[in-house]
């Protein structure tokens, strides 16, 4: 019998070589054995007794509304993206490839669930009502988030990476305490999305500790686009990360992310099982980020073509679009207005961005605190006596 090999540690510093992102790409090609599936890449409704009946109500309308979701939010991203490369922003965090993840679970959300987000999930944002003009501001740096977290059931987008993992278990314990679970209509549950790189963070971790010791009803929604910035999947865990909740003792489950009807069903399941009291789960939406991680980001210095070409032809939309066309005869004329209306959107937001005045100068004071301090009173008028010395009188 042979003997097993030591482990040999990576250097971090070090970049993938070629055979070691392929081998990657080749054992994650289908997600494994444990993969949710209920739309193929090439657009096949498959059935799975598990889910099935968590989306029987989603008829050619139905996915019709989850296309033209997946389209509009893919149009706005790209926008952005565009409003970022021509000064307008000071950055985007692009979400091409997601959509499929963040619309099915958006759209399995009730009205009184609570979602936290990181800061990606700008298709949860458009699930849960929020205007995309609204997420402007933020990568503007005009403010940090206009939207009322709790009228919407979206909070606030949070730029430290996993802590929002410990703000969504803290809110799910008070879901709990408050008797808010159950099997009654008004039941609520809390899902927070984090991506793969964050589940290295403790923040995560001890999220999902407190989560599990009191029951928490939370769906903790780990996105994993493979690629935590420049760092493969593969340097961070030794096991899939949906198995890591085993550890924790609340279940795991792994999605096809590109699946928008996967992601509904295990969604909903999901959000079921914390509504009625079943306590936390984790699903690993198992996605791919098309894009760079941010546009500070250049992902061809980390990652090959042939990755980004396999993925493409996984693409979440068309594998969408092709099951309307083929399964329920959906003609060009459907595609051609969703196309139009995702024109408008864009032209909208690019109108809005460019016309957003700026703030005044003692913004930072006025929006930090819910009441003036004496301290923050007088840095407020330090500061703006030195923001006036800079000014030059009218001759």
């Amino acid at each position: 019998m042979s003997q097993p090999q030591a482990w040999v540690p990576v250097d971090p510093r070090s970049r993938p070589s070629r055979e070691q992102v392929l081998a990657g790409l080749r054992g994650t090609d289908a997600g494994g054995p444990e993969l949710v599936q209920l739309l193929t890449p090439e657009g096949q409704r498959v059935s799975d007794p598990r889910f099935d009946g968590f989306v029987d109500d989603v008829d050619a309308t139905a996915l019709k509304s989850l296309y033209r979701d997946m389209v509009l939010v893919r149009r706005f991203d790209r926008e952005a993206n565009a409003l970022q490369r021509q000064g307008q922003l000071g950055i985007w965090v692009p979400l091409l490839g997601q959509e499929a993840a963040q619309i099915g679970a958006g759209r399995a959300m009730r009205l009184g669930d609570m979602a936290f987000p990181s800061y990606r999930e700008h298709g949860i944002a458009w699930c849960r009502g929020i205007d995309p003009t609204e997420l402007l501001g933020i990568f503007r740096g005009t403010d940090h988030g206009s939207w009322d977290p709790l009228t919407t059931g979206f909070n606030l987008y949070t730029i430290v990476i996993g802590n929002q993992c410990l703000n969504a278990a803290g809110y799910a314990m008070g879901q709990r305490f408050e008797g808010k679970v159950g099997d009654s209509e008004s039941a609520e549950a809390t899902i927070c999305f984090f991506g793969d790189g964050a589940t290295s963070q403790g923040d995560v971790h001890e999220g999902f500790v407190w989560a599990a010791a009191y029951d928490a009803p939370v769906v903790f929604y780990c996105q994993n686009n493979q690629w935590a910035i420049s760092v493969p999947l593969e340097r961070q865990t030794r096991v899939p990360l949906y198995e890591r909740a085993r550890g924790y003792g609340f279940p795991g489950i792994r999605v096809d992310g590109n699946d928008v009807l996967a992601c509904l069903a295990v969604s909903r399941w999901a959000l079921e099982e914390c509504r009625t009291g079943n306590g936390p789960v984790l699903v690993e939406a198992y996605t791919y980020r098309m894009d760079a991680h941010t546009t500070s980001d250049d992902p061809t210095r980390y990652r090959l073509a042939d990755e980004l070409e396999l993925w493409k032809l996984k693409d979440p939309i068309e594998r969408v679009r092709v099951n309307l066309v083929r399964e329920h005869h959906v003609g060009g004329e459907f595609f051609d207005e969703v196309t139009a209306e995702g024109d408008e959107l864009a032209a909208r937001l690019r109108e809005f961005c460019l016309a957003m005045p700026e703030p005044a100068p003692d913004r930072i004071f006025s929006e930090v605190y819910a009441e003036p301090s004496p301290l923050l009173e007088a840095q407020r008028e330090e500061f703006l006596a030195h923001h006036t010395s800079f000014q030059t009188e009218e001759a």
